[in-house]
């Protein structure tokens, strides 16, 4: 079921997006040469649980960390550890979710690790781009498939491919909540968008191919062919002419 929020709730959202946004702040600050991402996991608790709030991913469905670290092959999902030293040259996907008086917020970005080569830079601002290419379609009333179509053209546009095996989500007081939002669709179909519906819109692209392969350890995702894969997410609520971004 689909829920419209109500201004109250929007505003506990809000702050919890505010929470998260400044939580990924610290990672991109503290991401460097040879720092763990159980490291940057451990950063990520202590800042959020200083907030008042609770790492949404701790403990979902039995995942074991705060955040999620996903390093160059990796698409998302990433297990934190002491032995994932980060290396020059990486690029490394950090998702985080903050849960705050009873409502989700729910981002992601993809950080350089050093000097980075000019083709992965590339794969991290169009990833990031098509964020913003499909919010420029977001308004009350526009259909699931607009949003969808917005982000893949502009991804294959680039010579990219989007994931279909992952998908953007519904949140609110849970952090998976209906609709599914693809990254990839035809525009004029689905599900009509409504004033005061939060979802979290999170393209996933690979350098290479768009399939995917699910490890053994039950949550890391990896690409098929071993290229680098970036991943950018917000949290927005869609107004009755465009959206807002919750985690920005």
């Amino acid at each position: 079921m689909i829920t419209i929020k109500t201004p109250y709730e929007i505003e506990k959202m809000r702050k919890a997006g505010m929470i998260l946004r400044d939580t990924l702040d610290i990672m991109r600050d503290n991401i460097k040469v040879g720092i763990t991402t159980k490291e940057l996991d451990e950063m990520a608790y202590k800042y959020i649980t200083s907030c008042g709030a609770h790492p949404s991913f701790l403990g979902y469905r039995g995942y074991p960390a705060s955040i999620c670290a996903s390093i160059d092959d990796e698409v998302v999902h990433g297990i934190p550890s002491e032995d994932k030293v980060l290396e020059e040259g990486q690029i490394i996907s950090i998702d985080a979710g903050v849960y705050l008086d009873g409502f989700h917020a729910d981002a992601a970005r993809t950080f350089e690790v050093g000097k980075v080569s000019k083709e992965k830079q590339r794969l991290i601002q169009v990833t990031e781009q098509s964020f913003f290419e499909g919010l420029k379609v977001l308004k009350d009333g526009v259909r699931l498939g607009d949003l969808s179509s917005a982000i893949q053209t502009f991804v294959e546009s680039a010579g990219f491919s989007v994931v279909r095996a992952l998908v953007g989500h519904g949140i609110g007081k849970q952090m998976h909540e209906d609709p599914s939002v693809p990254n990839f669709g035809a525009a004029g179909t689905g599900i009509k968008l409504k004033k005061n519906m939060t979802i979290a819109i999170e393209p996933m692209v690979n350098m290479g191919k768009y399939e995917v392969i699910f490890c053994p350890d039950g949550w890391t995702v990896k690409t098929k062919d071993g290229l680098p894969s970036a991943h950018y997410e917000n949290t927005v609520v869609i107004t009755s002419d465009g959206a807002e971004i919750l985690t920005l």
